[in-house]
């Protein structure tokens, strides 16, 4: 078995109290002594702070940004300097390989690739980008809620300044950070790679403010949930395409006209015609949450399974479970389907989302 790997945090959250797991081939720390349920709150209410440093962090010259391209449905070669945009691999059949985040720097391409899908990405690119580098010298962190831009600006005044999904590079105490006024939570915040060496003094200096604590992967998981983001391996996944995930807005007009990317053929009839089925919200009634994995059924009684839960829990903010499930497109507009939990049908109801609004600084 494969050693875990450690984020350069490890020692921090140790003396943090967390609690740590396995996670996409690391230790990582699940939750503190707050709780999941008090740490995603105080994430909605005031600031957290989490380590993501086992995510991917790739570097590509502005020279390959059509071969990038082409391995997208989204515009790569229009972004503007000092901007980041929500992108995706496709397969040839028009599946995801990946969903991440990709910024204009001044030279070149910065792309942050999830934990799990990192290896796959990079030799993914590679093969239409050999000159992709993989950067192995830096932490990455996250900072998120309300009160995420006056403790952030505390320490660099700058941000203050930044819009959602602008990117800038700004010093601190003689170390480059490379800071995205975005995230994975539906709040407001920052995302902060930084030097590997300088990421526990950084991280330390940001839960010295009372409104910031630390923020672990439970409650990560919750949060994104009701924001209605999507979890790679469980909403996406290379048998869903982009229009069925509800991820259409992220395809720019110029692409679904030019086309010449990935999946195309699939992608692009589907944005004309519409999918067969689609990612929906649920409502579950009661109390009893719907976890991945449940299946859907149209009628309370009788007949075969029409979806299946891809994530589901208990939402905080909200009061009460919430799921989300791909259901036939005929019945994705409303109304209600049975969740089979413990052998037993319960009523759910078809929901818009997000569960729980965002709150991004446009």
């Amino acid at each position: 078995m494969a050693k875990l790997l450690r984020t350069d945090l490890y020692d921090l959250h140790l003396d943090l109290g967390a609690k740590m797991v396995s996670f996409a081939g690391w230790e990582m720390p699940v939750q503190y002594p707050m709780g999941v349920l008090k740490e995603h709150l105080h994430c909605r209410a005031q600031a957290g702070l989490f380590d993501v440093s086992h995510m991917g962090q790739l570097r590509v010259p502005l020279a390959a940004a059509t071969a990038l391209e082409g391995l997208m449905p989204v515009c790569v070669t229009g972004l503007a300097e000092g901007r980041q945009r929500y992108g995706m691999l496709t397969t040839p059949g028009g599946g995801i390989l990946d969903d991440l985040m990709v910024a204009r720097k001044s030279d070149h391409l910065f792309l942050v690739v999830n934990a799990a899908c990192a290896d796959a990405d990079i030799a993914h690119i590679r093969a239409v980008v050999p000159e992709l580098e993989v950067i192995t010298d830096r932490a990455l962190l996250a900072l998120q809620g309300p009160k995420a831009e006056a403790a952030l600006a505390h320490l660099i005044p700058q941000v203050a300044a930044m819009r959602f999904m602008d990117v800038a590079d700004v010093d601190w105490q003689g170390r480059r950070l490379w800071i995205s006024r975005s995230g994975y939570t539906g709040e407001d915040g920052f995302e902060i790679s930084l030097p590997r060496e300088a990421a526990p003094s950084f991280a330390r200096a940001m839960l010295a403010n009372d409104a910031v604590a630390p923020i672990g992967l439970g409650a990560r998981d919750s949060l994104r949930l009701e924001a209605g983001l999507c979890l790679y391996g469980h909403d996406i996944t290379p048998q869903t395409t982009p229009v069925e995930a509800g991820l259409a807005w992220a395809i720019q007009k110029n692409r679904r006209n030019s086309g010449g990317f990935y999946g195309e053929e699939t992608i692009l009839a589907q944005l004309q015609n519409g999918a067969p089925r689609q990612r929906v919200g649920l409502r579950p009634d009661g109390r009893a949450p719907m976890r991945e994995g449940t299946p859907i059924y149209a009628e309370a009684e009788g007949g075969t399974p029409v979806g299946v839960v891809t994530s589901g829990g208990f939402g905080p903010s909200v009061g009460a479970p919430v799921a989300m499930a791909y259901l036939p497109t005929a019945l994705s507009q409303g109304g209600t389907v049975f969740g089979e939990v413990r052998g037993k049908r319960l009523p759910a109801q078809i929901t818009p989302l997000p569960f729980h609004p965002h709150h991004f600084k446009r």
